[in-house]
C-alpha cells in the first residue's frame, strides 16, 4: 500500500471540489487564528529572551535541531531563544503548554508532522485542535527516515538480506519514539508489506531506541535520520536504506527504499515553529522572515545536513496548508497500523 499519495494524480471532480474546499477551510482558519492585524503589534519584538517548547526529549532530532535555530535566530534578532523540553503523550503535553501560553509571541512550539496530523487520529481526547488552538508561523525543516540495524546484532548487508533473515529468525521487533509517531507507522506498515513478525517497542525517544538495539533487544528502526546519523558513522549501526524519494546527499551510498526493492514507500517527517491563536501576524511575520534568512545559509543547511534534515522556511499559510494536505494519507496509516494512544 502506498505511504502518500500521487501528487502528479489527475483530480476526479469531486476530489477537485473538496481539495478546493479544504484549502478555503485551511485559508479561513489560517485567517482566524492572527490576533489583531495591529502593524506595530509586533515592531518592538523580541525584546526579551523568547521561551521555545520542544515537546520531546533532549538529544532527539526534534531538539537537535531547533538548538541549530535557536542559535541563528538569536544572531537574527538579538535575544536568546530559550530551549525547554516538555515530552510526553506524542509531544501533546508541549504543544498544549504552547496553546496555554499567552499569545504574545514569547512562547514558540516545535511543532512536527505529528501534531498537524497524526495525533488527532491516535487519541480519542485531544487537548488541543490543530486546526484552531496555534497558528503556524513558518515550516524549519524536513528529513527521511531511516532503517537502521545494529551492527553487533543483524548479520545483514542489504535490506533484501535483512528480510529473508528475518523470516528465518521468526519473531522481531522495532523502535520508536512512541506510539503513533511517523516512525512508528513507518515501522508498522513495512512489517505489513513484507509479511515481517515485528512487534512494536515504544520509547521516549531515540535516546532510550538507540541503547536498546545495540544491546539487541531491538531489531531495526525506521526512524529520523536525524537522530541516528552519529550511530551510523561511528559504525556501530548500519543503515539500509532512506524513506525519501532520492537518495540523501549525506550518505549517498544508501539506497532508497524504492531502490532497495520497496516501492511507494515515501515518508518525510517535518515541522514547524507555531505560536498560540491570537498572536499579532507581525509577531508571526516577523519570525517567518527570520527563518527565511536562517534557510539561505549555507553554513546553517551545511549543519542540518551533517544532522539528516534540510532546513526549510515557508509562510504562515504554506505551513497551514501541509498540515491540511498530509492529514488523509497519515489518517490511513493510522488505521493500518491500528495504532491507538491514551
Amino acid at each position: 500500500m502506498p505511504l502518500r499519495y500521487d501528487p502528479t494524480a489527475r483530480p476526479t471532480f469531486t476530489r477537485r471540489a473538496l481539495l478546493h474546499v479544504a484549502a478555503c477551510a485551511s485559508a479561513l482558519s489560517t485567517t482566524r487564528a492572527f490576533g489583531q492585524s495591529n502593524p506595530s503589534a509586533g515592531q518592538n519584538w523580541p525584546d526579551r529572551n523568547v521561551r521555545v517548547i520542544v515537546p520531546y526529549p533532549a538529544g532527539g532530532s526534534t531538539d537537535v535541531l531547533v538548538r541549530i535555530l535557536a542559535e541563528a535566530l538569536k544572531s537574527i534578532l538579538g535575544q536568546s531563544f530559550i530551549i525547554e523540553n516538555r515530552p510526553g503523550a506524542g509531544g501533546n503535553i508541549g504543544i498544549t503548554a504552547v496553546t496555554g501560553s499567552a499569545p504574545d509571541g514569547y512562547t514558540i512550539g516545535a511543532a512536527t508532522v505529528g501534531h498537524f496530523s497524526i495525533n488527532q487520529y491516535l487519541y480519542d481526547k485531544m487537548p488541543y485542535d490543530p486546526e484552531r488552538d496555534f497558528i503556524a508561523a513558518t515550516l524549519t525543516w524536513e528529513m527521511p527516515n531511516v532503517f537502521v540495524i545494529a551492527t553487533d546484532h543483524v548479520p545483514s548487508k542489504t535490506l533484501p538480506e535483512f528480510i529473508a533473515w528475518a523470516k528465518q529468525r521468526g519473531r522481531i521487533s522495532f523502535g520508536s519514539p512512541g506510539v503513533g509517531t511517523s516512525p512508528h507507522l513507518s515501522g508498522a506498515m513495512f512489517s505489513k508489506r513484507t509479511g515481517l513478525d515485528a512487534i512494536h517497542v515504544p520509547f521516549r525517544g531515540a535516546a532510550q531506541t538507540i541503547p536498546a538495539m545495540l544491546s539487541g533487544d531491538v531489531t531495526y528502526a525506521l526512524d529520523n535520520l536525524a537522530s541516528y546519523m552519529s550511530t551510523i558513522e561511528s559504525g556501530k549501526m548500519r543503515a539500509l536504506a532512506v524513506t525519501s524519494a532520492q537518495r540523501w546527499p549525506t550518505m549517498p551510498d544508501v539506497p532508497t527504499m524504492a531502490e532497495a526493492g520497496l516501492a511507494d514507500f515515501v515518508v518525510t517527517s517535518w515541522a514547524a515553529f507555531v505560536m498560540p491563536a491570537g498572536t499579532p501576524r507581525p509577531i508571526i511575520d516577523k519570525l517567518a522572515a527570520a527563518m527565511r534568512q536562517i534557510a539561505q545559509d549555507a553554513d546553517v543547511q551545511r549543519r542540518f545536513q551533517i544532522a539528516g534534515a534540510r532546513c526549510l522556511a515557508s509562510t504562515p499559510e504554506e505551513a497551514t496548508a501541509q498540515g491540511a494536505r498530509e492529514r488523509p494519507m497519515w489518517r490511513e496509516m493510522v488505521k493500518v497500523s491500528g495504532a491507538k494512544a491514551e
